[in-house]
């Protein structure tokens, strides 16, 4: 069926203002908004349930641009449906201090849901988002339906190869995430060249075998807005499956470049826009031309929004009478908020010689019933992290509910997934494996804090002192990698009671992600008094005068500098050691505090690590000492390998003494 004329004017109205946008910028990806303008026409004016005037009502749809190089396909739809967004912003396009940047970016520009650009992870956000609606829907939909929202993702043949893609269709599938809608814009063009040379799989029959409900519409009906409206409605009806539509559009739809991969990543050029707009009808002047009736077509977004989010408020005051303590609950964990009262597990002497992931599992199980809304998992090591929620349940199809994600053997999904539940709201989530596998989910941490994502990743198994696993799964750069991360803030506690407190920190930071580092072995509880972990760093013992010499660590290190102290002491020098859980934290801190705590005229400093020495300078001053591992670990037991690298009493208290010799030989 042929498109009307006014549907023709109002796609039009989309591909050339990002054609423009991205011509003016001289930067960008025109190939894709050209292709897919109709498919995206298509759901934005006849299916997205949103407010342009309200980007943040609760219960909008949300819509994730996986593919995130064709964000002025994005940024031309949020600004003739009403967002917050100007023409301006458009004719700025990737300039400096634009709020039109190259990727779409969460926190940004208005109604963007996630921030996207690297390929895949949109996808599998898209799929965390979907998992927060169902929990939520099934925690509170009581009397009326407060939560009853879709997810929809616009995807490219780039997201389509990524493996994170894979990892998150599979759990999507099996968790029959009905209320997930992927449209997959199929043009057979990647960057460098067609498909065809690295990419022929069938992608419904992949989906298909996941669990998804799948359509396609061929290249007859790629910018046939009926069929679309129809393939969307047919994949709403579908309630206990995830659906996919694979739309065969045409990149560069239009221009002398269509269909080939020059259409990508570059703008057509002065000559070649205007023979586009020649060849589909569109006015060569002036540039960002948007037609009266086409805006004011796009517009009605605001009061259809306003409608929808008022008959909701309805709905939501109703249930909030019938429902108080649920409506309470849903409210504070909405706006972020922590309960008043919260039941930390306490550790002594008694209690506290153990693990750090033991003492991690036992404080959020501890506060489990206070904050419901936390929930997460692991890449199938919840054994091993010990971070089950006993009496939380599990997340399957059939009982959302649940607050125990299996996420099986998938770190990078896991991630990314734990992204998407943190930008629906409402929830804060965790994931957890080994040290090591950060490596796997990497790509989703660093977008966690480029967004400052309020979320927990619990790390265990943070060291060479795990054993036999050996180097393979010892971590050692690791550390060094996350502290490089900007908004990231890494805490690894040294002991059971330190563990408790950087869970406190955790849950109550408000922007950015947290990394919780933990052992796999038993740590020694290391005694009462407080123990200031959000702070950064503390003196945990200290000599009766002015000290000589500092010893610095992090997590298990610091109690083979509390027995290296003991030693030096015997020795007749003055010893002061610091527990060091956070370097950002203690970055953070006033320098009245961090003068207190590495005096400046204490030349004679030494940092203890079972990981990379990178960075420890920056508090060991020029004539410190950093001893750590520069290397790959080995498979033996913990006890020998401590020995073989030096990680004992013995060697620190011998490498502080050779440190002061030298500095006073030096006066």
């Amino acid at each position: 069926m042929a498109n009307s004329a006014a549907d023709e004017l109002r796609i039009n109205t989309i591909r050339f203002l990002a054609v423009d946008a991205v011509q003016k910028a001289n930067s960008g990806h025109p190939g894709m908004p050209l292709g897919a303008a109709a498919t995206a026409y298509t759901l934005w004016t006849k299916h997205l349930r949103h407010n342009p005037v309200n980007p943040k009502w609760f219960d909008r749809d949300r819509f994730v641009l996986s593919a995130g190089h064709a964000s002025m396909l994005l940024y031309a739809l949020l600004y003739l449906t009403g967002y917050d967004l100007t023409l301006d912003d458009l004719k700025h396009f990737r300039q400096f201090g634009s709020r039109t940047p190259g990727h779409p970016e969460y926190h940004h520009t208005a109604g963007v849901e996630v921030t996207t650009g690297p390929l895949g992870q949109g996808f599998a956000n898209a799929v965390g988002l979907a998992l927060a609606e169902a929990h939520l829907a099934a925690i509170y939909n009581r009397n009326e339906k407060i939560i009853d929202h879709y997810t929809y993702t616009m995807m490219g043949d780039g997201d389509m190869m990524e493996g994170v893609a894979s990892e998150a269709a599979s759990l999507a599938g099996h968790w029959q995430l009905g209320k997930l809608i992927a449209i997959y814009d199929d043009n057979k063009t990647s960057l460098a060249a067609p498909t065809s040379v690295s990419f022929t799989e069938d992608v419904a029959a992949r989906f298909e075998a996941y669990g998804w409900h799948t359509q396609y519409l061929d290249e007859q009906h790629g910018n046939d807005v009926a069929a679309i409206d129809e393939a969307l409605r047919h994949a709403k009806d579908e309630t206990a499956r995830p659906s996919l539509i694979v739309v065969r559009t045409h990149i560069g739809f239009g221009s002398p470049k269509q269909d080939s991969f020059k259409s990508h990543g570059e703008p057509l050029g002065v000559e070649d826009v205007k023979k586009t707009k020649e060849k589909l009808g569109w006015p060569t002047e002036p540039d960002f031309l948007v037609p009266d009736d086409a805006l004011a077509a796009f517009r009605d977004a605001q009061r259809q929004g306003k409608d929808l989010e008022a008959a909701w408020n309805e709905r939501f005051a109703a249930w909030k009478r019938a429902q108080p303590e649920l409506a309470a609950q849903f409210e504070r964990a909405r706006d972020g908020k922590l309960p008043a009262t919260l039941h930390w597990p306490s550790f002594t002497a008694e209690n506290g010689n153990v693990a750090t992931r033991e003492a991690g599992g036992t404080a959020m199980n501890a506060i489990a019933a206070d904050v419901p809304e936390l929930i997460g998992g692991s890449a199938d090591l919840d054994p091993s992290t010990k971070t089950y929620l006993k009496d939380g349940g599990d997340f399957q199809y059939g009982s959302y509910a649940g607050r125990n994600i299996h996420y099986g053997v998938r770190e990078h999904a896991m991630g990314s997934i734990s992204n998407g539940i943190a930008m629906h709201g409402g929830l804060l989530p965790f994931s957890a494996t080994f040290f090591n596998f950060s490596d796997y989910m990497k790509p989703a941490m660093r977008l966690a804090a480029l967004t400052k994502a309020r979320e927990v990743f619990v790390m265990t198994h943070d060291s060479v002192f795990l054993g036999e696993d050996g180097p393979t799964h010892q971590p050692i750069e690791q550390l060094a990698t996350f502290r490089a991360t900007p908004n990231m803030t890494v805490i690894r506690p040294a002991d059971a009671v330190e563990t408790v407190e950087a869970w406190k920190y955790a849950i109550g930071a408000e922007h950015g992600p947290t990394t919780l580092v933990l052992s796999r072995q038993k740590l020694p509880y290391l005694g009462p008094g407080a123990r200031p972990v959000s702070r950064g760093a503390y003196v945990l013992s200290d000599s009766e005068t002015a000290p000589e010499v500092i010893l610095m660590a992090t997590g298990s290190e610091v109690s083979l500098c509390v027995d290296a102290a003991g030693l030096l002491k015997t020795r007749g020098v003055k010893v002061r050691v610091v527990s060091f859980p956070s370097w950002e934290l203690f970055e953070q801190q006033e320098d009245a505090y961090r003068e207190s705590v590495l005096p400046k005229h204490v030349r004679a400093r030494i940092s203890v690590e079972a990981g990379a020495t990178l960075g420890w300078h920056k508090w060991l001053g020029d004539h410190g000492i950093a001893i750590g591992i520069d290397h790959f670990g080995t498979s033996a037991p913990a006890a020998d390998i401590a020995k073989h690298f030096n990680f004992t009493p013995e060697f620190i208290a011998g490498t502080a003494e050779g440190l002061l010799a030298k500095l006073q030989t030096r006066v």
